[in-house]
């Protein structure tokens, strides 16, 4: 499975990003899939997972309320809706799939490149 991730960019505190994610594979549906991120200097860490159908997400606490996770299984597509962004999301986001939902890095077996996302104040 081949992740690429898009959407990226420079925004101002307040604004919205959407990222996209576009997986390579015709098994698309079966896979959960989570975004991640990492700060310089910071572990990746947990941002929001879909489970293989949409009907199940969960975030972490830090975006709950300004973060939507979703799927498009026809597209083949994973998006994160970010909205009203902080600084202190500033890092570079990654998408990664699984067969197994879960909250750690740990839990997925493909990754993609990463997409920088920076938030000024």
């Amino acid at each position: 499975v081949q992740l690429v991730e898009s959407g990226g960019g420079l925004v101002q505190a307040g604004g919205s990003l959407r990222l996209s994610c576009a997986a390579s594979t015709q098994t698309f549906s079966s896979y959960d899939f989570g975004w991640f991120r990492q700060a310089p200097g910071k572990e990746r860490e947990f941002v929001a997972a879909i489970n293989w159908s949409g009907g199940r997400t969960t975030y972490a606490d830090s975006v709950k309320g300004r973060f939507t996770i979703f799927r498009d299984n026809r597209k083949y597509m994973v998006y994160l809706e970010m909205d009203p962004l902080k600084p202190e999301d500033t890092g570079v986001y990654y998408c990664a799939a699984s067969t197994g939902m879960g909250i750690t890095p740990g839990d997925y077996d493909y990754w993609g490149q990463g997409t920088q996302v920076t938030v000024s104040s």
